[in-house]
Parts: structure tokens; C-alpha cells; sequence
């Protein structure tokens, strides 16, 4: 294990560690008067739930994710993908309803959300299934790049007919990034990317003005701006509360766990958010360097995607930067009324423990990309000898 730590990107790394317990102790803090008042439970009710997703997201980094070769993913990739879409479509039957939307299958002692899952293991997906295309110049054609996303897609249209639009539009911007980042330099390719492009583009257009398809929670979602004036309706009350703690925060905050906004003006607070509560308490300077302490962990996800040396391993290290990036600006420009409320958490610092799984074997998973770089350095400087 030792000669593991010494190959790790030990930044990125200590920045998993600060960032988990920063989020224990503000969704301890955000969520103890709702545990209280709104759930008839002790205080640390849901931080201690979120502690057990830490520390068995942990041990299953160290003691699995980061040891276990990425080239074998090659054969479970492709079954946990199909494994996962089965999922989505069984919760059709089986699932949960849990704020309008059938998304979790409820097994007693904790919720499964599959669509958390979708995200990791598509992107573990599609780096195995394009490194086979890529490395073979000859073996690639428009029908097997397609093949993939039919199964995306798929998974796509399963989790909107839950629905949560949210998570869709996520799994869907992730696949379309790594779409058009493939390092395949056809025409036909650069006619697909086009086509990739223009067909996002409507998609924004018939979320924005087609409205009437939208069942009628989907289209309240559309009324977004000047939510302070709708301070009394669903579409404004949480934006206008989320301001309201922003502007108490000031530059230093009110203290941790003095919060007023955490007293069911926001509700569930420890969810999506837990920005504003944050800033509310420690202040705005606090909520900057956060931001960009996430700009770092970008940075180095990139740094890793460019020196992987694999195919795999830039795939799945610039997956996760925009399975990162994605949540994080649509959390931040919802609460700020930029667009429409999606409910998507923030990496780290929102409650929820499928999101926390996936995000930390994500992560563990670009350490192991790291380590077999390393790998493969000392083997290279080995045979110059």
C-alpha cells in the first residue's frame, strides 16, 4: 500500500480528504433543525447516514477502486452498463416516488438511486468501448461510434421519464463532451460532431419554449427568473431564500450553525442547496475559495486526461471532469436564478449517498489511472537501462 500512496496524484487526493469532511460538517450543520422539525429525528440524523456512505465509499476506493487494473474493466464496462439501463427500466414497476419523480428503489435500510450510477459506469462504459475503436484505425465506422449512445440514449430517456430532467440533461452532456473530444479525425466524424452540436442545440431551444410537452412540475421549473417577486409560489420561494442567505452571509458569515435560513425557509437544505447555507455561515471569501478549490480538482482531472498515456485513462479522467463540471454549474446558476432549478447536488458537499459513491470511485478510479501512468514510466525507464 505504500508504494500505492507514492504513485497517487497525492493533491488531488488531499483535496477528496478536505473536501469530504468540509461537506460532513456543513451537511451537519444544514440539516440538523429539518432532522428536528420537518423528520421527528435526533439532529445528526442525516449526518451520520452520510457518514456511513463516507466511510464505505472510502473503503471501497482504497481497498478495490485503486488496486484494481483499469484494462478489466474492459469486459464489465460493457455488462454494468447494460445492467444499470435493465435498472432504470425496472423502477417503471418497482421504484419509489420521492419528490414527483419514480427514481429509487427503496431496499429498507438505504435508497438506491440508479441514475447516480448511470453516470459513472457510462463513462467507464464508453473509455472502454472507444479505446478498442481508436487503436484500431481500421475497425472504426459511423454505425459502431453510434452504437454506444443508442444504449445511452436509452438510459436517457429512462431517467426523464421518471422523470428527472436533471440527471438526464447531466448523463446526456457528459456523453455529448466525450463525443466530441474522441481524438477521431474523419469526416464523417466532424459531420457527426456538427449534427451532435445542432441537435443540443434544439434540445435547449424545446426545453426553453416547449413547455407544453412538459408535465406540469417540468414546466413550473421553466419560471425562473426575479424569483424574489414569486416569493409566495413554489418557482420563487427556495431561489429568493437561497438569496436571502447569500446576502446575510456578507464576506465573513454569521458563524457555523447560526444560520436562519436552514430553519425550513430552505427546504432540505443539506441537498442541493447547501451552497447558500455555506456562504450564509462562513461567509462569501470562504464560498470563493471553495469554488476555486473545485477549479483544482478540475485542473489536475484535465492534467491526468492529458498525461494518461491511455486511451482508457484520458477517458475516464475528462468523464470526470465533466461529470464534475456539469453538476456544478447547474447547481450554482440555479440558485442563482441563471436557469431553472434541477435539483443536482454539489460534488462533496451535498447530502446523498449514491452521488457520494460515484463521485469518490470516479475519483479513485483516475488515481488508479495515475498509478498505472507511473506504471508504466518505471517499466519504460527500466528497459533503458
Amino acid at each position: 500500500m505504500k508504494d500505492i500512496f507514492k504513485k497517487l496524484d497525492k493533491p488531488l487526493f488531499i483535496f477528496m480528504i478536505l473536501y469530504t469532511i468540509l461537506g460532513l460538517v456543513m451537511i451537519f450543520s444544514a440539516s440538523s433543525i429539518t432532522a428536528v422539525l420537518y423528520n421527528r429525528v435526533e439532529e445528526s440524523y442525516f449526518f451520520k447516514k452520510q457518514l456511513i456512505f463516507v466511510i464505505a465509499s472510502w473503503i471501497m476506493g482504497l481497498g478495490f477502486v485503486i488496486k484494481f487494473p483499469t484494462k478489466r474493466y474492459k469486459k464489465l464496462g460493457p455488462l454494468a452498463m447494460v445492467g444499470i439501463t435493465a435498472s432504470l427500466a425496472l423502477l417503471i414497476p418497482y421504484g419509489s416516488i420521492t419528490n414527483s419523480a419514480r427514481s429509487w428503489y427503496n431496499l429498507g435500510f438505504f435508497s438506491f438511486q440508479p441514475s447516480e450510477f448511470v453516470k459513472s459506469i457510462m463513462i467507464v462504459f464508453l473509455a472502454v468501448y472507444f479505446e478498442k475503436i481508436i487503436e484500431n484505425k481500421n475497425y472504426y465506422n459511423v454505425k459502431k461510434i453510434i452504437l454506444p449512445y443508442i444504449i445511452v440514449l436509452i438510459a436517457c430517456g429512462l431517467i426523464a421519464y421518471q422523470p428527472d430532467l436533471g440527471t438526464a440533461i447531466i448523463v446526456a452532456g457528459i456523453a455529448g463532451l466525450i463525443f466530441l473530444a474522441l481524438p477521431i479525425n474523419t469526416k464523417d466524424m466532424h459531420k457527426m460532431k456538427l449534427l451532435a452540436l445542432g441537435t443540443a442545440l434544439v434540445l435547449f431551444l424545446f426545453v426553453i419554449v416547449g413547455g407544453q410537452t412538459l408535465n406540469a412540475e417540468q414546466t413550473s421549473r421553466l419560471t425562473y427568473r426575479d424569483p424574489c417577486t414569486r416569493y409566495t409560489e413554489k418557482t420563487g420561494y427556495q431561489v429568493c431564500n437561497g438569496f436571502i442567505a447569500i446576502s446575510n452571509g456578507g464576506l465573513f458569515g454569521v458563524g457555523l450553525g447560526n444560520s436562519t435560513q436552514k430553519y425550513l425557509y430552505l427546504p432540505e437544505a443539506h441537498t442541493d442547496f447547501i451552497f447558500p447555507i455555506i456562504v450564509e455561515e462562513l461567509g462569501a471569501l470562504v464560498g470563493v475559495l471553495i469554488i476555486l478549490g473545485f477549479m483544482f480538482i478540475l485542473w489536475r482531472l484535465l492534467k491526468i486526461a492529458k498525461e494518461s498515456g491511455s486511451i482508457r485513462g484520458s477517458i475516464i479522467a475528462y468523464g470526470t471532469f465533466c461529470y464534475i463540471l456539469l453538476h456544478l454549474i447547474i447547481n450554482f446558476m440555479g440558485i442563482l436564478a441563471l436557469i431553472p432549478l434541477t435539483g443536482v447536488p454539489v460534488p462533496f458537499l451535498s447530502y446523498g449517498g449514491s452521488f457520494y459513491i460515484n463521485l469518490i470511485f470516479l475519483l479513485f478510479l483516475n488515481e488508479r489511472v495515475v498509478i498505472e501512468k507511473n506504471n508504466n514510466k518505471t517499466k519504460e525507464l527500466l528497459r533503458s537501462i
